[in-house]
């Protein structure tokens, strides 16, 4: 008992079933089961006996999962049934972070729900001895509740389910950022150190950049995809070659928007078997690609020069090979499935100029991709 009060922070007489539950699931289970009837006893003689169903289902739980046939699905629902555990995953698909990944925000938002949930149980609304049978009805009633909760204002303006969501969104967000600023400074500390430092070649960015700009006045892969990657779509091209063509590049490591839906027409969203088009293959590709894949990838083409294959293939290998960046072992399935977002990476290398039709680096690959990397992702400026 002391110990499911101090689990709890709270005295026995105002100890829930989920105080219970939780304090619980915090020992070994064979642990649990031991001391279950005592703790039972403890809980009647203060005054605070919880129910018969509760007790049966605690044992029944404990049971399995000290018999290794309780899955992790199970514990949950378990926990659940006590009428006070927020429901992990809402039929709307709110999923609430993990208890050691959560937020001020989340934190506090959680708390708050499990205080309503206490107050609906004082008040009979919420029935755990139902819950704890399986009950339908009771469960369809209890995940609507929260629903409505969750999607409900509070007193100060903020919808819960949106506050969490929000706050995941800028831990996120903050997290990419990091990771980007220190493949940034890798980067260039990468390429401070090479022996020969690329040279602009002029006629050939000048060839290349002729040629993009043909290409991307053209319906159609790959000129959409080109667009898309370097946010052409709602501004009009650089006049400046060298403009053009970094963003372009750029646009390739880090797609700036996705593609236009003017040409997207219902039945291709109704048919979920069919498969992607060539552009939404090409930027979900793009987009899969970790800055880690592309700074080891693109470090091992500035240190070998022009001349060098650059195919999908070869690509996979210089990353699982790379000393760059921590890589664990790979297997067969690792590699296959960097060749393949590489796959989609090198063909439009190729419109760029980046690589010849062998798949070769060119001189202009060779200076202008470690400038592309570092514009996309330095800081916007905007």
């Amino acid at each position: 008992m002391d110990f499911v009060c101090a689990h709890a922070g709270r005295p026995a007489t105002a100890i829930t079933r989920r105080d219970v539950a939780r304090a619980l699931l915090a020992v070994p289970s064979g642990v649990a089961l031991v001391a279950l009837p005592d703790l039972r006893r403890a809980m009647m003689s203060a005054g605070n006996p919880l129910s018969l169903p509760f007790w049966e289902s605690a044992k029944a739980t404990l049971g399995s999962i000290e018999a290794g046939v309780a899955t992790v699905g199970d514990v949950q629902r378990w926990v659940e049934s006590t009428g006070t555990e927020p429901i992990l995953m809402t039929p709307s698909y709110f999923v609430w972070p993990e208890e050691d990944e959560r937020g001020p925000v989340a934190s506090e938002m959680f708390g708050r729900l499990v205080a309503y949930l206490e107050e609906l149980v004082a008040s009979g609304e919420v029935e755990p001895d139902a819950l704890a049978a399986g009950d339908a009805e009771a469960r369809r009633a209890y995940e609507e509740l929260q629903e409505r909760w969750l999607g409900t204002p509070l007193g100060d303006g903020r919808v819960p389910g949106f506050a969490v969501s929000d706050e995941q969104d800028e831990e996120l967000f903050a997290a990419w950022d990091e990771e980007e600023a220190f493949a940034l400074s890798e980067l260039r500390r990468i390429t401070a150190g090479l022996s020969k430092q690329p040279e602009l070649p002029a006629d050939d960015l000048d060839a290349a950049a002729a040629r993009l700009r043909d290409l991307i006045a053209l319906p159609g892969y790959p000129g959409n995809v080109l667009r898309a990657c370097a946010g052409f779509d709602d501004r009009p091209l650089p006049d400046d070659d060298h403009e053009l063509w970094l963003a372009v590049a750029a646009g390739i490591a880090g797609p700036i928007s996705d593609l236009s839906e003017g040409g997207d027409v219902l039945e291709e969203f109704a048919d979920l078997d069919g498969d992607l088009s060539e552009e939404d293959t090409a930027l979900a590709n793009l987009c899969a690609i970790q800055h880690a894949d592309w700074l080891a990838g693109v470090a091992a083409l500035a240190r070998m020069g022009p001349g060098v294959l650059a195919s999908p293939e070869r690509m996979a290998r210089l990353i699982a090979e790379s000393e760059d960046i921590d890589v664990d072992d790979q297997d067969i399935d690792d590699l296959d499935a960097t060749e393949g977002l590489f796959t989609s990476v090198v063909s439009l290398w190729v419109y760029l100029g980046i690589v010849n039709e062998d798949e070769v680096l060119t001189p202009l690959g060779w200076w202008g991709l470690p400038k592309a990397l570092e514009r996309a992702w330095a800081p916007s400026t905007d």
